[in-house]
């Protein structure tokens, strides 16, 4: 061996001593077992605490259909472009207005990983989340990854109210 390689290891097998023993040092807690070497003091975390009952329900936020009451009016008929239409993100509905005065409503809840749609424009109900279209007519899907067409919902128009039937 030459003279560098045997200062090499002694200084790092001597570094690698030192180490060890300002570690051992430090898991010392200052008792009577000095030098024994002990693991951190650590709190274990506070069990988690149940919520408070409640007694409103909220369906989850992926709910596959709409969370507005059956009879509660969406919105005037002037709200709904023709040839567009409307996400009402509340009640997780779209509204559309194929041709005038045709309207139709979809779950606004995307087919293909429960996102909701975000905007009605050129022809179709947009999902954000990955891409996915669907016609304003039938909820059928335009572009994908979407597997299936968005559900219809049950609407009422009455004079110029929509309803949700």
């Amino acid at each position: 061996m030459t003279p560098d390689a045997t200062t090499r290891r002694a200084v790092l097998t001597a570094g690698a001593g030192a180490a060890a023993v300002l570690a051992t040092g430090c898991g010392s807690d200052g008792g009577t077992d000095a030098g024994a070497t002990t693991a951190p003091a650590t709190s274990a975390p506070a069990p988690p605490v149940p919520p408070a009952p409640s007694t409103k329900t909220t369906p989850p936020t992926d709910a596959p259909t709409s969370s507005a009451p059956s009879g509660e009016a969406l919105a005037k008929t002037t709200d709904i472009p023709v040839g567009g239409g409307t996400v009402f993100k509340e009640a997780k509905v779209v509204v559309t207005q194929p041709a005038a005065g045709d309207f139709k409503a979809f779950s606004a809840v995307c087919t293909h990983q429960g996102c909701l749609v975000n905007k009605v424009a050129d022809g179709t109900i947009d999902c954000p989340c990955h891409g996915s279209k669907f016609r304003i007519a039938d909820g059928s899907v335009a572009a994908g990854p979407a597997p299936r067409p968005l559900p219809a919902e049950q609407i009422t128009v009455s004079g110029d109210t929509i309803t949700l039937a």
